[in-house]
């Protein structure tokens, strides 16, 4: 699409519709593996089977879950996908032209600090694979730069410089690294799985690791409620449709290049409540199986792979398992910044230039390592605001505009997404309020239950949702009588 008299300040290439429209149903579906299949992402799984203490309400709860994530990833899909537009530009339609950087540069905060923690982990594993050789060994224990190892930090650059490569040629590499790397990962967890169930001697769904285990676990994950209980459950599904917060708000920067529904949502069914259920059922045997080899609850795979004894196999384990987590980053962490700066400043950054910038944020962030510490909290804090942003959008889209937005208009300072001087009040006001019941007040008071955070990203959305609904009808209502006068 050719947008006519659009402002040098809201448009540039990468910003513009999508032209070509070539993600079918297995890009879109490689999308979430690429997501999912991380070191994080195996780790979260792997902790929520132990929250439900048995497999058939693991299942239960991840469904349950799925599910959700699959009706979520749809909405915001089916937008991006209909206007052609990235998440930046699409906020536009609600937080106003200028208004909608909050919401990109809240996004893109949480994408640099990410981006930097997966790149620590995809490094890490192939520093657990090195020092099995003990002169590497020596070299990791007695050389340091940076408050980290030499070895580490060697290990880092050379992965935080790979992923530069791949974004290099823009979203069309994107697409190829995914519909290679999804599979890859997918192969390696089965191996993985199928070798630990050879060597203990049984497969097995159901746990037998000791309640008393379980609760060492799990005592400071701030879920509420004993393992295997309702409470626990309800949790356990809370926590997976929460951990896909940033992708609800921005997917459409890929479902933009989906040709239409069929592919948006046949890529979706298969990619989210299928893979994400049968991914979540192999973390949930190996982790059991790797219980009973080794005798000690292992949910972290680089540490089951580290105890390999064929020094092969875990390299193969160790190099899959840094490539899915590269897959995580450019997905989540690396496309999404990308647009965020673009959008702040298009006649300066594009796509590429963006994507650089979130990059060197996580290089310069590496020495203090913020992930690692408390500054995780306040990054998940910010985050929590990802809840009320989705929620003002998605009102703002379906019940507001009934799916029709003027696409030409959010590429113009002075059309109908002007608002108050770029600004809309009433979006802001509504996230406002969503994020003060959404991470303020359960971070920084005890006003609220104490399982409210648990839930806090869905009380965000419903409560922005609302008060930007009730605040928008009212001045939609205002204006007609207006024009009645």
């Amino acid at each position: 699409m050719t947008i006519k008299g659009a402002s040098p300040d809201l448009y540039n290439e990468d910003l513009a519709p999508a032209k070509v429209r070539n993600w079918g149903p297995f890009s879109i579906f490689n999308v979430w593996t690429s997501d999912v299949h991380s070191l994080w992402g195996y780790y979260l799984a792997a902790s929520l089977f132990l929250f439900c203490g048995g497999f058939v309400n693991f299942i239960i709860a991840i469904g349950i879950g799925s599910l959700i994530i699959y009706v979520l990833m749809n909405m915001i899909g089916y937008a991006g996908m209909k206007t052609g537009v990235p998440y930046p530009v699409l906020a536009r339609a609600s937080f106003g032209i200028w208004g909608a950087n909050v919401p990109a540069i809240v996004r893109a905060i949480v994408a640099c600090f990410w981006y930097g923690a997966q790149t620590a982990a995809a490094s890490g594993a192939i520093v657990a694979l090195l020092i099995r050789n003990e002169s590497m060994l020596s070299f990791h224990q007695n050389s340091h730069m940076l408050g980290h190892s030499t070895l580490e930090v060697i290990c880092f650059v050379i992965i935080w410089a790979l992923q530069l490569l791949i974004i290099q040629r823009g979203m069309e590499t994107v697409r190829r690294f995914q519909d290679w790397a999804g599979p890859a990962v997918w192969v390696m967890m089965l191996i993985l799985a199928i070798y630990l169930c050879v060597k203990a001697g049984t497969f097995a769904i159901t746990s037998d690791i000791p309640m008393d285990v379980l609760l060492e676990k799990t005592k400071d994950a701030g879920v509420p409620g004993v393992p295997g209980s309702w409470t626990s459950l309800f949790a356990v599904a809370a926590i997976w449709v929460t951990y896909f917060s940033a992708l609800y708000l921005n997917f459409c920067d890929f479902a933009r290049y989906s040709p239409d529904k069929a592919s948006l949502r046949k890529g979706n069914i298969w990619g989210l409540p299928i893979n994400l259920i049968l991914f979540s059922l192999v973390a949930g045997v190996t982790t059991i199986a790797a219980y009973d080899v080794y005798g000690e609850v292992l949910l972290h795979p680089d540490q089951i792979s580290a105890k390999f004894d064929s020094w092969f196999l875990a390299m193969l384990a160790a190099l899959t398992f840094a490539v899915a987590t590269l897959g995580i980053n450019v997905v989540a962490n690396f496309v999404s910044p990308a647009f965020d700066f673009s959008n702040v400043f298009p006649r300066q950054i594009d796509f590429k230039k963006g994507g650089y910038i979130a990059a060197l944020i996580a290089l310069v962030l590496y020495p203090f390592a913020p992930w690692e510490g408390n500054a995780a909290t306040f990054v998940n804090i910010i985050g929590a605001t990802m809840g009320p942003i989705f929620g003002v959008m998605m009102v703002d889209y379906y019940l507001i505009r009934k799916s029709e937005v003027d696409v030409e208009a959010l590429y113009r300072e002075n059309g109908e997404f002007r608002f108050q001087s770029g600004w809309h009040v009433n979006a802001f006001i509504a996230a406002g309020i969503g994020a003060l019941f959404s991470s303020i007040l359960p971070n920084f008071t005890n006003w609220l239950p104490s399982w409210w955070g648990v839930y806090g990203w869905f009380f965000g959305v419903a409560i922005a949702g609302v008060i930007y609904y009730v605040l928008r009808s009212a001045a939609v209502s205002a204006g007609a009588k207006t024009a009645k006068a």
